[in-house]
């Protein structure tokens, strides 16, 4: 769009440096859509258009437009995740003003240490074995959580490990709060709020799972947006992007680039259904002055920027538009179409968990002389 193209798509071979999952592999099939003097809604727009013909030739199916939007801050205090899963309700409830009330002090050192005490309501789950709940223990501590704490509601009262620190009326706050009725389960973690929202969102899913919450054949589309525009790396000590240091912040948000990043939001978006990111992009950086402050956020010196970013940076200053774009991931939209558990099903010739090539043998050895030719030298 620097260069001066309006529009463009190509279809993208990607590679990724990440650990494979069911939805990931070492490369990936993308749409690439680039856009100049493109707004959000615009893309948006263009994208849900695509999406709903797509599913209607592809898969037979009329999906409604337009998508529900939701910030990622919302979409993290409701379900989680910035990917949530919509086909089925039990969100996240905050408990702390019933927790502080109890003398219950795993909640309360958790609120004090600042801390989250939230929970979910699982219907019908009171019939769940002690054996049950302890495998769900296990569960959330996969995700940081050091443990789960629980309740059933029989009548009018509790039962399980917390109830006698919520008895009589706090009891009934309590249920009232996550809606719990007789029956039901209550499940709570308490810790620091990226633990609650990692532990307690992956324990939704599972357990609508386990109760055959998750209704078949149906999609639940949404945007995500307004996500930060930096995280802070408490190992190094440093801020960096949260994607990429090229999109552009929210012009309110400008600001407190220099005077405070964690709160800078930016203009940035995901496409997410039933649990999976199907598209993600932004509305790029295109104003020298902007760029140059982002790069100084992340901690690269002058003498780096020029170095590695001098071109575009000099770009810039020819009066470059404003633009943005989008990339959907094709192997994931058909891996939701065609029902599968992973994108290995529509892959020809998927890599092993080990990142192995089965039928062309990779990763190979390569000899010394193609080594020499590439100017690749090999560390022990």
């Amino acid at each position: 769009m620097v260069a001066g193209f309006d529009k463009y798509f190509q279809i993208a071979r990607c590679l990724r440096d990440e650990d494979l999952r069911a939805d990931r592999q070492p490369e990936h099939t993308q749409i690439d859509i680039e856009m100049s003097f493109a707004t959000q809604d615009k893309v948006f727009s263009l994208a849900e258009g695509m999406f709903k013909e797509v599913f209607s030739k592809v898969a037979g199916m009329d999906i409604q437009t337009p998508f529900p939007r939701l910030a990622h801050a919302e979409a993290m205090r409701r379900f989680g995740s910035d990917k949530p899963d919509m086909r089925f309700g039990m969100e996240l409830c905050d408990t702390a003003p019933v927790a502080l009330k109890s003398d219950f002090s795993v909640f309360k050192q958790a609120l004090e240490n600042k801390g989250q005490v939230k929970g979910i309501c699982v219907p019908g789950g009171g019939r769940w074995s002690r054996k049950d709940i302890d495998g769900l223990t296990e569960f959330v501590k996969i995700y940081g959580a050091r443990g789960l704490a629980w309740a059933k509601v029989s009548g009018e009262s509790l039962e399980g490990s917390i109830a006698k620190f919520f008895a009589g009326d706090l009891g009934k706050e309590l249920m009232q709060t996550l809606s719990a009725r007789e029956g039901d389960i209550m499940l709570f973690v308490a810790d620091k709020p990226s633990v609650v929202a990692a532990a307690l969102g992956a324990l939704r899913v599972e357990c609508a799972r386990r109760m055959e919450m998750i209704p078949k054949n149906k999609f639940a589309f949404a945007w995500i947006t307004d996500f930060p525009l930096f995280h802070y790396n408490e190992e190094d000590k440093r801020w960096e992007a949260e994607h990429h240091m090229f999109s552009m912040p929210k012009e309110e948000h400008l600001e407190y680039l220099e005077t405070d990043p964690g709160k800078v939001l930016g203009q940035l978006y995901d496409l997410v259904a039933n649990g999976s990111e199907l598209a993600s992009g932004s509305i790029r950086i295109h104003r020298r002055d902007i760029q140059e402050k982002v790069m100084k956020v992340v901690g690269l010196s002058p003498q780096e920027v020029q170095k590695k970013f001098g071109f575009l940076l000099e770009a810039f200053e020819y009066g470059a538009p404003p633009h943005g774009g989008l990339a959907p991931g094709v192997d994931r939209i058909l891996t939701m179409i065609t029902g599968g558990d992973s994108i290995r099903d529509v892959i020809a010739f998927p890599k092993t968990t080990s990142g192995s090539g089965l039928m062309e043998g990779s990763p190979s050895e390569v000899d010394e002389k193609q080594l020499k030719e590439l100017k690749i030298k090999l560390t022990d």
